[in-house]
C-alpha cells in the first residue's frame, strides 16, 4: 500500500509542471500576437510625431488638414486656410501628408 501512495505523490509533482506548460504557452502567444505588434506601432508613431517639421502637410486624429506653421515640445499650429491657424496637441496628429522637402521639390519641378 505504501508503494502505491509514493508513486501517487510523484505523479502529482510533475502534473503541477505540466499545468504551467499551457499558460507558458498562451502568454507566448498573446505576446507575439498582440503585445509585440503594438509596442512597434507606439514605437512607429512616436518616430514619426518627433519627425514633424514647419511646412509638413498633416492630418489630425479628428480628420482635420493643415501645415505644420509653428510646433514647440507639446503642440502644433497648423494652417488650416489662408487666415486660419489652430493649435492642436502633438498627439493629435495622425499622419503627415507631405513632407516640406518633398513639397519644395514639386514646386521646382512645376
Amino acid at each position: 500500500m505504501n508503494e502505491v501512495f509514493v508513486a501517487a505523490e510523484g505523479s502529482a509533482a510533475g502534473g503541477g509542471l505540466g499545468m504551467f506548460i499551457p499558460l507558458i504557452l498562451m502568454f507566448a502567444v498573446f505576446y507575439f500576437l498582440l503585445i509585440r505588434p503594438q509596442q512597434k506601432k507606439q514605437k512607429q508613431r512616436n518616430s514619426m510625431l518627433s519627425s514633424i517639421k514647419k511646412g509638413d502637410k498633416v492630418v489630425t486624429i479628428g480628420g482635420m488638414h493643415g501645415t505644420v506653421l509653428e510646433m514647440n515640445e507639446n503642440t502644433v499650429v497648423l494652417r488650416v486656410n489662408d487666415v486660419t491657424k489652430l493649435t492642436f496637441d502633438r498627439s493629435a496628429v495622425n499622419t503627415i501628408v507631405t513632407s516640406a522637402p518633398a513639397a519644395a521639390e514639386v514646386t521646382e519641378k512645376a
